[in-house]
C-alpha cells in the first residue's frame, strides 16, 4: 500500500458521516448494552465498546456554549487537547456531531495517506484532512475556505498525542494563523464577520478499580522490554522501575553514570544535554539553543536534505531518542500521589515508544485498548473571539492554553472532591 503524501481535498459524504457516527457511538466508544459486561463477550472490543467510554459528561451549558459559535456567517476553528490516541478521534467525532455534523478534522497524514487509495477515500469521504510534515499550506487554505462555509474545522493544537489529561501541553499554532486568515477574508465582504478559536477539554476517569488489568498490562511490558519485574512492588514502583531501566540504558550509551540517589528528572536532564549537545553539532545550530527548540531545527534542516544518507540517518536518530525521553516531563514530577488513570497514562506512553515488531504492539499503538470502563467528562472554556482579540499569535496562543489547563485543572478537582480517583504514592516525585 503505497503512500500518498501531497494533499487530497476531503470530499464529505454527509449519509457516510451519519453512519460512522452511530457506529462510533455503539462501538467504538460504548459497546453493545447486554453483551458489554458479559463473558465472553466482553472480550470483543466491538461488543464491550473499543474505547470503554460508557459515560459522556457533556453538561449542557458547555455544548451550547461551544454550538452558539458554530454554524453560518462565522467561522470556527475548535481545538480539543490531546492525551490519547484513537479514543481522542471517537470523543471529537461525538462532540461535531452535536453542534456541527459536517466539521472538518485535520489527522495525520499516516492515517488519511498511508493505507492505500481505498482507506484514503474513506477518510476523505469522512471528511478528514491529511497534515503533512513540512507541507500543510494547501491543507490550510482548504480549512480555511472550509470554516467561511460555517462547517467548522477541528484540529488538536498540542499536536501528537503526549499521553498526559491533566497537563495541556504547548500548543501549534496552526488554529489561530487559520483563523486570522479566515478573519481577513470573511471581513472583505462583512465588517462585522466573526471568528471563533474554539477550545474543548476531555478528561477520561476508570469507572472502578482496574489495578488487576493494569497489573497485566504491566508484566507484558516487563517481559516485552526486558526489564527485571518488581511483581511485589505496588503498580507505580513497577512503572518508575521500567522508566528507570529505560533512562539507564540510555545513560550507558551516552557514555554517563547516574549520581548515587540522583532524581528521574535529574538523571533525565544529564542525557538530554549530551544527546542536545551532539545534535546541535551536527545541524550545525548556535549553542545554547532550547530543548524544544532543537527538534524542530533538526526537522527542518532534514527536510532540507543536504547532508548524505547516513548523516541524516545519525541525525534522525538524535532527534527521536531527545523526543522520546523528553516524552516524561515535568508534569510527572509534580505531585505527590500519582493516579490509576495517570498509571494508565505511563504504560500506553511506553508501549507506544518502546514496545515495537509484533502485531499485538502494532494493533495497541493504532487501537489502544483501556484497562476498563471509563466516563469521559467534556468540557468547553470560553472560546476566543478573533474578531475581538488585538494580541500577537503567540499571546492568543498562551490565552488559549490557560483556558484549556484551567478547565482540565477544574475537571480534575471535581473528580477529587467525587472521591473519583485511585491514587497512590508517586515514585517520580522528587523533592
Amino acid at each position: 500500500m503505497g503512500r500518498i503524501d501531497v494533499f487530497v481535498a476531503p470530499r464529505p459524504n454527509p449519509a457516510l458521516i451519519n453512519v460512522m457516527t452511530i457506529v462510533n457511538r455503539v462501538v467504538m466508544l460504548r459497546g453493545v448494552p447486554g453483551f458489554r459486561d458479559l463473558l465472553p463477550f466482553n472480550w470483543l472490543a466491538g461488543l464491550r465498546g473499543v474505547s470503554n467510554v460508557r459515560h459522556i459528561d457533556f453538561p449542557a451549558a458547555d455544548r451550547q456554549r461551544l454550538q452558539a459559535c458554530c454554524g453560518g456567517g462565522q467561522a470556527t476553528f475548535i481545538t480539543p487537547n490531546h492525551p490519547e490516541f484513537f479514543t481522542d478521534w471517537m470523543i471529537d467525532k461525538e462532540i461535531v456531531s452535536r453542534v456541527s455534523p459536517l466539521a472538518a478534522s485535520w489527522a495525520t497524514h499516516g492515517v488519511v495517506n498511508g493505507l492505500g487509495r481505498l482507506m484514503q477515500k474513506f477518510w476523505l469521504a469522512n471528511n478528514l484532512i491529511a497534515q503533512i510534515p513540512g507541507n500543510t499550506e494547501a491543507a490550510k487554505a482548504h480549512s480555511v475556505d472550509w470554516a467561511l462555509k460555517g462547517h467548522g474545522v477541528l484540529l488538536h493544537p498540542e499536536g501528537a498525542v503526549g499521553w498526559h489529561s491533566n497537563y495541556v501541553g504547548p500548543l501549534l499554532p496552526g488554529a489561530v494563523e487559520m483563523g486570522l486568515e479566515a478573519l481577513k477574508r470573511g471581513r472583505e465582504t462583512n465588517q462585522d464577520f466573526r471568528v471563533w478559536v474554539a477550545p474543548v477539554v476531555w478528561k477520561l476517569a476508570f469507572t472502578g478499580n482496574v489495578e488487576r488489568a493494569l497489573a497485566r498490562e504491566c508484566a507484558y511490558v516487563e517481559k516485552s522490554l526486558k526489564t527485571a519485574s518488581a511483581a511485589n512492588g505496588s503498580l507505580p514502583e513497577r512503572v518508575y522501575r521500567i522508566y528507570s531501566t529505560l533512562l539507564s540504558r540510555d545513560e550507558q550509551a551516552c557514555g554517563l553514570a547516574a549520581a548515587e540517589g540522583a532524581s528521574y528528572a535529574d538523571r533525565q536532564q544529564g542525557v538530554l544535554a549530551v544527546l542536545g549537545r551532539e545534535l546541535a553539532a551536527a545541524i550545525a545550530a548556535e549553542p545554547g539553543l532550547d530543548m524544544a527548540e532543537l527538534p524542530r531545527r533538526s526537522r527542518r534542516w532534514l527536510r532540507d536534505g543536504k547532508a548524505d544518507a547516513d548523516e541524516q540517518k545519525r541525525v534522525r536518530k538524535l532527534t527521536e531518542t531527545i523526543q522520546r525521553i523528553q516524552r516524561v516531563g515535568p508534569w510527572a514530577f509534580a505531585n505527590q500521589t500519582i493516579t490509576q488513570e495517570e498509571i494508565a497514562e505511563h504504560l500506553k506512553r511506553i508501549r507506544n515508544d518502546y514496545c515495537k515488531g509484533t502485531l499485538r504492539d502494532t494493533i495497541n499503538r493504532f487501537v489502544p485498548q483501556p484497562a476498563g470502563p471509563r466516563c469521559a467528562n467534556i468540557r468547553v472554556p470560553e472560546p476566543l473571539g478573533l474578531h475581538d482579540y488585538e494580541g500577537s499569535v503567540d499571546e492568543a496562543l498562551a490565552e488559549l492554553r490557560s483556558r484549556m489547563q484551567e478547565a482540565v485543572t477544574g475537571i480534575v478537582g471535581e473528580l477529587e472532591a467525587a472521591g473519583g480517583f485511585i491514587s497512590y504514592p508517586n515514585p517520580f516525585y522528587h523533592r
